[in-house]
């Protein structure tokens, strides 16, 4: 693709990425917990699903979604309840007022880091029906589609690999802040009420 086309991309895909939505907030919530290292098998679960939606995107099942709205649906309504039960998770996530003889958090294991990024970045199936209406207006028909789509990919993955790491770097930052019990009780009634109004805004929503 001409190099003006991909700058476009790379710049509607910047803006998109950057937006907080319940990937992003995920890795937050992670990074603040146990810290930004441990954010890495959460953000590589969120990219396997990023991948997988578009390379199905690509593959078609993006108008397969848009013509099967019984479908769409029935993804729609696990997507949200896999958000909903993330919110309440997180609203009832227990707090400890920080001091030096207070006992380590148990940490997820790597798996279930990864798995629970996974199934986050696969609770919305808007995102393949987002890449299968995106994607064509970057690609040019009069060249290959395969070297395209691998670009329109790998730049996408780089962009949203720089968005998790500066939401990660932020959870970091806000981990000393929320030493208090009081205010990690708050943070804990604020992300959980974010889960639940994304999940409620899936609910509401339509391809």
């Amino acid at each position: 693709m001409a190099m003006k086309t991909w700058w476009l991309y790379v710049t509607a895909v910047f803006f998109v990425s950057m937006t907080p939505g319940p990937n992003m907030l995920h890795v937050m919530v992670q990074s603040i917990r146990e810290g930004a290292r441990s954010v890495l098998p959460t953000t590589a679960g969120l990219m396997s699903a990023n991948l997988f939606c578009l390379v199905a995107s690509a593959a078609g099942l993006g108008a397969l979604l848009k013509a099967s709205p019984g479908l769409y649906d029935a993804l729609r309504y696990a997507g949200v309840a896999y958000l909903l039960w993330l919110g309440i998770k997180a609203w009832r996530a227990p707090v400890e007022e920080a001091h030096e003889d207070a006992p380590v958090p148990v940490r997820q294991s790597v798996r279930a880091r990864y798995l629970t990024g996974l199934g986050t970045g696969l609770s919305n199936p808007k995102l393949i029906v987002f890449a299968a209406a995106l994607f064509p207006q970057f690609l040019d028909v009069g060249r290959p589609f395969l070297p395209q789509l691998a670009i329109l990919i790998a730049t996408f993955a780089v962009i949203e690999a720089f968005w998790f790491s500066v939401y990660a770097l932020g959870g970091r930052s806000l981990a000393a802040w929320l030493a208090p019990a009081a205010r990690q009780r708050m943070f804990n009634r604020v992300t959980g009420g974010v889960f639940v109004a994304f999940g409620a805004a899936l609910l509401g929503s339509r391809v």
